[in-house]
């Protein structure tokens, strides 16, 4: 059996300094700085993961500006694109609600070929500080809500369930692009608990 190579376009967006290029440092370099300049415009990164045995997954990270929302430029950079990372910080309530507005956005500029929405993800970020700023049942309501594939706590800071998000993501991404359960899978909202979905052997590269 030959290799099989798939490649993604994943967005990354959510407000200003919520984490994303961080997220994507992180993701694609396995590195971690806290001074990032605020990215102009869109930034991209590369990460290949051997998903199995003859499976070559390629990403194309997109870590979308925070305040390209308000531009009419997000329909170019959304062109295309196979699923999406939400990000928001945990501490900053304001970020969260506009949380709701970048997924209007992305609903309202992209679907996949079948009509449906894309598989997104709502990355609960910086989970490592705390006071909260909102709890889990209004993140968990928000979640179901508004059509997300579900939400993961995560902190970009201290490693935590970034490539276990990512994985969930490619699943996700996979059964949509075969067209298994795009349309089941895409607005069940609940919290995904990273310890039970992880399947024996998995390994990132």
């Amino acid at each position: 059996m030959g290799q099989r190579d798939r490649m993604f376009k994943v967005l990354v967006v959510g407000d200003a300094t919520v984490g994303k290029t961080s997220l994507v440092q992180r993701y694609a370099n396995d590195s971690f700085n806290r001074h990032y300049k605020s990215t102009v415009g869109v930034d991209f990164a590369l990460k290949v993961v051997q998903w199995s045995e003859s499976e070559t997954v390629r990403l194309q990270l997109w870590d979308i500006a925070g305040q390209e929302r308000f531009t009419s430029m997000t329909r170019l950079y959304y062109r295309e694109a196979s699923a999406c990372l939400l990000m928001f910080d945990v501490t900053n309530a304001s970020s969260f609600s506009n949380s709701h507005k970048w997924k209007q956005d992305l609903d309202s500029k992209l679907v996949l070929p079948d009509g449906s929405p894309v598989p997104c993800l709502l990355l609960a970020n910086k989970c490592d500080l705390s006071p909260w700023a909102v709890t889990r049942e209004e993140i968990d309501r928000f979640s179901k809500e508004n059509g997300f594939s579900g939400w993961v706590e995560t902190s970009v800071k201290e490693n935590k369930n970034i490539n276990e998000a990512m994985r969930v993501l490619i699943e996700k991404m996979m059964s949509s692009s075969t067209g298994e359960g795009s349309s089941t899978s895409a607005g069940s909202g609940d919290y995904i608990n990273i310890k039970e979905t992880s399947p024996p052997g998995w390994a990132c590269c």
